[in-house]
């Protein structure tokens, strides 16, 4: 095996193949190497700040990248055999740089946004994100071309980072994971409102994750914790909507769920009106 002006001359299949395995786990060995003290350093200043562990995943994605880009063209510009297929298949350089370049407009577009998304701090790694009704969950990862959402059905929503970083996001998580949670609830029309309303903040009182969110001012003048407004009236029954505070973005579901279940047993309990769907017969044959 000669080496000479950093071109290999390469003869056996072997030898080629034992060549291009060593340039793999050489740059593997450099990746894990640099990505170690990467993660040595960010520890020593701050392990479990969620913008560390973002922008780590980031650099290593991006690490894994362009390290093996490197040993690609290290691996093409070095064997004989494959620099002379490569300058073969360059050579109708003006075409393929334009089909190329088209091409990549995406992949660098969402390599862009993903530096932004790690620079500016929209969201990070682990917060709770929501797009719209259909696309909420936990931020999983950030790589170089999408960001990935595990959703509370324990499925990946794939994001590409330049779409994701144009849409409007309402973060959970970050600076106060507090959140105001909106339960709507229907009666009949003839049901008691201060009963209905008695009733719903009973037993959301008893919940868990349910802080009180008043003002000192608020508590002073009896405002009551939990927050009731009629929402809607009409021929179905009225529609009520409780405000209820929770320390936890992630319990926010189950905190609904409990509440609704509470509250219904406790409608029926108590012989609450429940709304019955009104319908109109018309007689035809008249």
């Amino acid at each position: 095996m000669k080496i000479g002006s950093y071109i290999l001359e390469l003869t056996p299949f072997w030898q080629i193949t034992l060549y291009i395995i060593i340039v793999i786990v050489t740059t593997w060995l450099i990746s894990r190497i640099i990505r170690f003290f990467l993660t040595k350093h960010i520890d020593k200043k701050n392990s479990k700040h969620q913008y560390s562990i973002t922008r780590l995943k980031f650099i290593n994605n991006s690490l894994k990248f362009f390290l093996g880009i490197i040993a690609l063209f290290i691996i093409i510009l070095t064997v004989p055999q494959l620099r002379s297929k490569a300058g073969f298949i360059f050579s109708g350089a003006g075409i393929l740089a334009a089909i190329i370049g088209f091409a990549a407009q995406a992949a660098v577009s969402n390599l862009i946004a993903g530096a932004f998304i790690v620079l500016f701090k929209p969201f990070r790694v682990g917060d709770f994100i929501k797009l719209d009704d259909s696309r909420l969950g936990i931020v999983e990862d950030i790589t170089l071309r999408h960001t990935v959402i595990n959703t509370f059905e324990n499925k990946r929503l794939i994001i590409p980072n330049s779409l994701i970083s144009t849409e409007s996001i309402f973060n959970h998580t970050i600076d106060d994971t507090y959140v105001q949670s909106f339960n709507n609830i229907m009666v009949g029309l003839y049901a008691d409102i201060d009963k209905v309303k008695q009733i719903i903040r009973e037993e959301a009182l008893k919940l868990s994750y349910i802080i009180d969110n008043r003002t000192p001012e608020q508590i002073a003048n009896s405002f009551p914790q939990i927050k009731i407004r009629i929402k809607e009236i009409n021929e179905n029954g009225i529609y009520l909507r409780a405000f209820i505070w929770v320390t936890d973005p992630y319990e926010e579901f189950r905190v609904k769920s409990e509440l609704l279940e509470a509250v219904h047993k406790r409608f029926l309990k108590e012989g609450v009106d429940l709304p019955v769907p009104k319908r109109k017969i018309i007689d035809s044959s008249k």
